[in-house]
């Protein structure tokens, strides 16, 4: 069975942990930040666990990691 290739826009989006969670960065949180209240951009530098949904449709564009 050939090599399984890893999905290079989703290795430079997703984070997984030591335990095994798909971590990813919050959306809006580059453009137009200056406006946004101090509580919001304090929530941005925080990185959010990927929904139970999505992780299986993530896992195939992460083999190995």
């Amino acid at each position: 069975m050939p090599k399984l290739k890893t999905h290079k826009g989703a290795k430079a989006r997703i984070h997984v942990t030591g335990s095994g969670k798909l971590m990813r960065r919050h959306r809006n949180s580059s453009h137009l930040r200056r406006k946004k209240p101090n509580k919001v951009t304090h929530k941005y530098d925080q990185k959010s666990v990927v929904s139970e949904k999505d992780v299986k449709r993530l896992s195939k564009l992460l083999p190995y990691q």
